[in-house]
């Protein structure tokens, strides 16, 4: 799509950004700990087929880490007990091992830092200037820690992120709830609101809850399977919605 016949932002009421892969390449912090935990697992496992990156598009992105845990597995034929968020890493549960790839995450996270995208920071500034409201939809428990890291967290009144949704049984996207919850939290009617994602379930999430505008970022997953998902525009980097 020509740039000039992208929509401007700032007549919306509001902006929701997913962060990972849409505000900072965490993405690829997230997809290096899944890779290297399922692979390890798979393999004391003796399950088949090796992990691959399609999985992580297919059974993790954009999901709360026990849900995509639990996705993956099942998809491998593999059934194991949920347990608790307060299961030790090495315990074999879904919550077990979603808190065995968190630990690879965080390691990660302080030890190189994360920068945000240019391109996201630009259209941030011209929401900022326009007084646009924009709020954080995130599926990660990280996301206060990210934005942190980033130095990004005073641009967002409202984070809505994991420990939220589990502390108030929001079901995880593809499921609409997360999204309308923050629009909720922002005052402003999904109808009049944008969705900003990169992930397959995030767009559908943003599609389900009603959003006027879903825009998908293309990190990866491909154009045509984020339209195919709902977007109604896909673009490459955030800068070129900026005008």
């Amino acid at each position: 799509m020509p740039v000039d016949a992208l929509p401007d932002l700032t007549g919306y009421d509001a902006v929701l950004f997913d962060l990972d892969g849409v505000l900072t390449p965490t993405a690829e912090v997230h997809m290096h700990a899944w890779q290297t935990m399922f692979e390890e697992l798979f393999a004391a496992w003796g399950i088949e087929p090796a992990y691959s990156e399609r999985d992580y598009f297919e059974y993790l992105d954009g999901k709360k880490r026990y849900d995509g845990v639990a996705s993956l597995l099942h998809s491998r034929d593999v059934e194991v007990p949920w347990g608790t968020p307060a299961d030790e890493p090495q315990t074999d549960t879904v919550c077990g091992i979603g808190n065995r790839k968190n630990l690879v995450f965080s390691r990660v996270l302080r030890s190189d830092g994360i920068d945000p995208y240019p391109g996201s920071i630009a259209l941030l500034d011209a929401l900022a200037a326009a007084g646009t409201p924009v709020a954080v939809v995130s599926s990660s428990k990280n996301a206060e820690e990210v934005l942190q890291v980033a130095g990004i967290r005073e641009r967002f009144p409202v984070v809505m992120d994991g420990v939220i949704a589990e502390r108030d049984h929001l079901a995880s996207k593809p499921a609409p709830d997360v999204f309308v919850e923050a629009a909720r939290m922002l005052e402003v009617e999904p109808a009049r609101a944008v969705a900003v994602e990169d992930a397959l379930s995030g767009v559908k999430s943003a599609v389900a809850g009603g959003f006027g505008l879903v825009v998908g970022v293309d990190r990866g997953v491909g154009a045509e399977a984020l339209r195919a998902a709902g977007a109604h525009i896909v673009v490459e980097d955030l800068e070129e919605l900026v005008s």
